[in-house]
């Protein structure tokens, strides 16, 4: 049996789950999210929670059990909490500013990058070397923060760029110098 498959998901108050074969619509005080799964697997809603059930011990069934699972208690968080992603600028002169829901990075080009928010994204700086991308997708948060990374991602000799909040870099030691002579 699947360790996270066979796991109940919690409905939090205000939730409400609305299964169709093959797909999940979760309602939240957030917003709403459409889980697509494969209609092999069953979700029964029971006592306020959310089982995911498979119906042999394949080995294609046993892999999209977790899968199932994982991607339902997921959208249940995101429509009741919602997730949040932050991004820390590093470097001389390196800063973020937001303008109309568009951030504008100075990270050290000739022009200054600007990132748009896509839809369900919300960007925030709330401070110059500091980026917030929240929304309901874990998904769709997590692609946007790593593609906001990945206009600059942190040297490896320095730590100049933009990496994730917490996120420890391996510095690699410069030139040594010639000894003797």
């Amino acid at each position: 049996m699947s360790r996270i498959g066979k796991l109940p998901i919690p409905l939090p108050a205000g939730v409400t789950l609305d299964v169709k074969p093959g797909q999940v619509t979760v309602k939240g005080p957030k917003g709403q999210l459409v889980v697509d799964f494969d209609p092999d697997l069953e979700i029964v809603l029971e006592e306020n929670q959310v089982v995911v059930k498979r119906p042999t011990d394949s080995r294609r069934h046993r892999a999209l059990h977790g899968l199932t699972r994982s991607l339902v208690a997921n959208a249940v968080e995101g429509v009741s909490q919602g997730f949040v992603k932050e991004l820390e600028i590093k470097g001389i002169g390196y800063r973020a500013k937001l303008q109309g829901g568009k951030i504008e990075l100075s990270i050290g080009y000739s022009h200054p990058v600007i990132v748009e928010a896509p839809e369900g994204i919300t960007l925030e700086v709330p401070e110059p070397t500091k980026i917030r991308v929240s929304g309901i997708d874990k998904q769709k948060v997590g692609q946007v923060a790593a593609n906001i990374r990945a206009i600059r991602p942190p040297d490896a000799y320095h730590g100049k760029g933009i990496r994730y909040a917490g996120e420890v870099l391996r510095l690699k030691p410069g030139k040594a110098g010639v000894t003797g002579g």
